[in-house]
Parts: C-alpha cells; structure tokens; sequence
C-alpha cells in the first residue's frame, strides 16, 4: 500500500509544491483547503497518486479532528504530516498599530493548528507503528522566523514558534521512530509574495541571496519529500533552509 501524506494547505502555493513532489515520490496525498476548492482540485488533477480533498480550518479543534479522521477512514494510516497551511498577518500593519484580532487569527492557523495536529497525528503514528513507512512530521515554517518584519509582527512570532514546536516533537518522538523537523523558506513566487515581487526581484539582483533568484513551490516540495523519504535517517528536529543562502551571514 503506498504510504500516505497529509498537506496542510496544499491547494495552491508551496502546498501544491510539496503534494506534487510527494506524489512522485509514492505518497497518496490528502490535501487539505480552507475555502477555495478549485485551486485544490487544480493541485489534485497535478496528482497521478489516489488523493483525497479535505476541506478544514486547522484553527479550530473541530475542523482539525474532523481533517485527520476523515484520513484515518479513507487509509487508516498518515505516515507523513507537513504542517504548511500559514496565513499571513492581517493588514501587515506596523508593530505600534498592531491588534490582538490578528494576533489570535495568524497564531491560530499558524502555531496552535500545527501544535495539536502534531499531537493528533503523533497519537494515531505510534498505534499504527509496524504499518507506517518512514513516519515523520513536517513543519514548513519561513525565513521570518528570526528575521524580523516590523509589520508582521504577529507572523513572525508564529513562526518563531514553529520552530520550538519541531524541538518539542522531535525530543518527545524520537524514541518511537517518528522523526521531526522545520523546512524554513526564505523568498518564494507564490500567492503571498506576489504584490511584492518587483521589490524582492530587486533586492536579490543587489544581492539579499547568494543564489540570485526567488524560489519556487517546487525547491520546497523536493526538500519535503527528501526528508518524508527518510534521506536524513540520523537526524531530527533539524531546520533545513531552503532559502538561496540567505541565511548565511556575510560581510559587504
């Protein structure tokens, strides 16, 4: 039976990036949406794999119970969690001008929804150990992690978060064969970054990454699926940057 993967976000994006790259690699897929059930299509018809569409809030403890089982009832299985769905902050308003109404609704997709899917899906793992194939649990989190954006404040924390939560899982998980880690993107084309895409051309071409181009929802899918692969076997709760080396630190 093909091992199974579950994509948070997986309709459009970096999501639709990672269901393709996991489809090629064997995965059946579960792809998760909010709301816009065309563009999930869109990346289900991108899949050879059998996939199902599961149409669920992870912000809420209802939509996320009901998302994991209606995997558990079509395969019985989830071998590969990738926590993916993010929004982000709500009218990027500057740190001064912030409101708690966007702090609770990008911490709730972004930190609490991945926290208790981990958990959820960490629980119905290790009952089903001698079934799964390479069991892991994929948090893709971003750059904004430690690079502040001063008008993002709430999804920077958010995903600064994410990073602590692949630390707890990783030390709690380890001993049952489920390995952990954080895909950290850096500067990606997709939806998100689009009204911003002349500005973010220009940094890179004045050097803001040493690989001068953004990255695509196909660099992150390919790190995704090595890891879900098990290609780091002696590893977990690692952050792989896929990022063009903005991460490394250079003098002018």
């Amino acid at each position: 039976m093909h091992p199974v993967a579950l994509v948070t976000g997986g309709s459009r994006g970096i999501g639709r990036g990672i269901c393709v790259a996991l489809a090629r690699q064997g995965y059946a897929l579960a792809i998760n949406y909010a709301s816009n059930e065309d563009a999930a299509r869109s990346t289900q018809a991108l899949i050879a794999t059998e996939s199902l569409l599961c149409r669920a809030d992870i912000a809420l403890a209802a939509g996320r119970e009901r998302l994991v089982d209606e995997v558990l009832a079509r395969w019985d299985r989830i071998d590969v969690l990738v926590n993916n769905a993010g929004i982000t902050s709500v009218g990027r308003r500057d740190i001064l001008e912030a409101t708690e109404t966007s702090w609770d609704q990008v911490l709730a997709v972004n930190l609490k929804g991945p926290f208790f899917l981990c958990q959820r899906v960490a629980r119905e793992m290790m009952a089903r150990l001698d079934r799964l194939q390479q069991p892991a649990l994929i948090n893709v989190s971003s750059v904004s992690a430690y690079a502040a954006s001063v008008n993002r404040g709430d999804y920077c924390v958010s995903k600064a978060g994410l990073g602590m939560v692949t630390q707890l899982w990783a030390a709690r998980l380890a001993e049952h064969g489920i390995r952990v880690y954080e895909v950290r993107p850096g500067i990606i084309a997709s939806d998100m970054t689009a009204g911003v895409r002349d500005k973010y051309d220009q940094l890179i071409a004045e050097g803001l990454t040493p690989i001068r181009r953004m990255g695509t929802p196909e660099d992150v899918g390919q790190a995704v699926a090595s890891l879900a692969c098990g290609a780091l076997p002696f590893s977990t709760g690692d952050v792989v940057n896929i990022d063009g080396g903005y991460h490394a630190r250079r003098f002018p």
